[in-house]
């Protein structure tokens, strides 16, 4: 299949009413994720939906497993990403370290502190691998930082990591989508839905080596993480999923028959076209910052992040541009439905 253009993806799929620069806290759906959310809304009104719902939650698993570059038994599927983390936090044993970057989002960082057993520990972003030790059990840190848009530096994790024997977890939310990535490489990856791929609030994916797997329990394991789901559904499930499937929580169908459209569409565009997209939007809006005489957080992510600017947040929004403020910076956020008239524009309203 010849992939589309962004054009021609812009023009088919989004409509928005707004210079919408706010990804990094909700994507806008596409428009046939919303036609699909609809018709099967109403196929659930007027009892036609079936069986056959779980034919979408199937197609978005493999295809996000595509987009994420691990074969759909390494997926399991979930509702937020906060769930699949203390899935993993239950798993570790009591006083086990865990080291995380100072501020990481907490959704990441939340369900290990909550457990008051864990050896917590917390180092600058930069200095995240040199500060794995003997002893340390899990690195857990985002891809790209939710607040500033910092990327991480997977590679020296990873190899820190390996050198002390310790495992790795990867929020790929702020990444998945626009950045190519490789799950495969970490024992673990959360990845939420309804950011940079565009899929409805209520769908995210956890992937796990088969390795890792074998040392987490399926705590909230239904008949759906079944081996033979249909043959699963009273008294205990006789033999749970090989495969990553056991890790299910049970699928809001609504959401993932959304998810199926939006995933399917980035797959069609390319990982790699909404990258070059994305960051040279980035690009040309932290020039033009710097041009205005502000510093914005330097990187190469689509999200740019840039202190003393919180001030602007009222006179964008009522240009009907839509930012956000986190951890006391101005945060704008690009995706594959913006344009440099979105950049430019955002620009005159800060130059006034």
């Amino acid at each position: 299949m010849k992939p589309l253009t962004l054009t021609d993806v812009v023009a088919a799929e989004f409509a928005p009413e707004t210079t919408y620069l706010n990804t990094s806290s909700i994507g806008l759906l596409p428009r046939r994720t919303v036609e699909t959310v609809k018709a099967t809304a109403e196929q659930s009104a007027t009892g036609q939906g079936g069986a056959d719902a779980f034919d979408c939650v199937f197609a978005a698993r493999s295809s996000f497993a595509r987009i994420v570059g691990v074969a759909e038994e390494r997926v399991a599927v979930g509702t937020a990403v906060s769930v699949h983390v203390g899935l993993i936090a239950a798993s570790l044993p009591a006083g086990a370290e865990v080291l995380c970057p100072e501020g990481d989002f907490a959704s990441v960082v939340n369900p290990f502190a909550v457990r008051g057993d864990l050896k917590m520990r917390y180092v600058p972003l930069e200095s995240l691998a040199e500060s794995v030790r003997p002893g340390t059990a899990l690195v857990a840190c985002s891809a790209v930082q939710s607040a500033d848009g910092r990327t991480a530096d997977l590679a020296a994790v990873r190899a820190a990591a390996a050198a002390h024997g310790a495992r790795t977890l990867v929020d790929a939310t702020q990444a998945a989508g626009w950045l190519p990535f490789d799950a495969g490489l970490f024992d673990y990856t959360v990845t939420g839905g309804y950011k940079y791929l565009m899929a409805p609030r209520g769908t995210s994916f956890l992937t796990v080596t088969e390795e890792a797997q074998e040392s987490l329990t399926p705590i909230h394991a239904g008949w759906l993480s079944g081996e033979d789901i249909w043959n699963s559904t009273y008294g205990p499930v006789q033999q749970l999923a090989r495969s990553a499937r056991r890790f299910d929580e049970p699928p809001p169908f609504l959401s993932y028959a959304g998810a199926e459209h939006s995933l399917a569409l980035l797959e069609e565009v390319g990982i790699e076209n909404v990258r070059a997209h994305n960051t040279a939007l980035a690009a040309r809006f932290r020039e033009g910052l710097v041009r205005l005489g502000h510093s914005p957080v330097p990187g190469e992510s689509p999200i740019v992040s840039t202190a003393g600017l919180t001030d602007k947040l009222d006179a964008l929004t009522a240009e009907d541009i839509v930012v956000s403020v986190r951890a006391g910076n101005l945060r704008a956020s690009f995706h594959l439905y913006n344009s440099t008239a979105d950049v430019d524009r955002v620009l005159d309203v800060l130059a006034g």
